[in-house]
């Protein structure tokens, strides 16, 4: 065998495993590929759901936000309302005025006196404007006498230092009693029974 027979089966052995080397890698480089290609599919699937979902969470995250100021603002709206009907209540009671007043007036210092049967030295308090009308009211009660101003709409409060006793028949006690057992009806009433 000649020189140049030995270096063509080398050439010859050479080109046939550099062809498979190549086919090898080709095909490899393939499989690597389609490899790639398929787990960036799935990343961007997996990628686009959870886009979708963070974007549904914070959808809903949003939604319940607004939904609760929206609530929030309702009660403020509301409790506004309720303390403008209070307020208009206290208003149209503080107007009561001649033979009304004197009959309500009247009631309430009965109802108080009661409180303190047998009792010596009761003191009423009022209204400053009421001072004339509580004065001439006592005049039929003995032992009772007109202690000077208490700050209120109108009514009484009776008290008497011996007996240790206080009733408050103001009507500011009677609107705050009257309006704390009858907020859901009045509630109601404004806003539905649906509020």
């Amino acid at each position: 065998m000649s020189l140049e027979t030995v270096v063509e089966d080398i050439r010859e052995k050479a080109r046939g495993d550099a062809e498979r080397i190549l086919s090898e890698s080709d095909a490899e480089g393939k499989e690597i590929t389609d490899k790639a290609r398929k787990e960036a599919s799935v990343n961007r699937a997996v990628g686009k759901e959870e886009i979708s979902r963070k974007i549904e969470l914070e959808k809903e995250q949003k939604f319940s936000s607004t939904n609760l100021a929206a609530k929030q603002k309702t009660l403020e709206k509301k409790r506004d309302l309720l303390e403008l009907v209070r307020q208009e209540i206290e208003n149209e009671i503080s107007q009561i005025k001649g033979k009304e007043r004197e009959e309500l007036t009247g009631k309430l210092i009965e109802s108080s006196i009661k409180e303190f049967t047998g009792v010596k030295d009761v003191v009423v308090y009022g209204n400053l404007e009421d001072e004339k009308l509580l004065k001439s009211l006592l005049k039929k009660h003995k032992g009772v006498k007109y202690g000077g101003e208490y700050e209120c709409i109108g009514g009484v409060v009776m008290e008497s230092e011996s007996a240790r006793m206080r009733v408050n028949n103001t009507f500011d006690s009677i609107i705050e009693t009257v309006w704390t057992e009858e907020l859901k009806n009045i509630s109601e009433l404004l806003f539905g029974s649906n509020q």
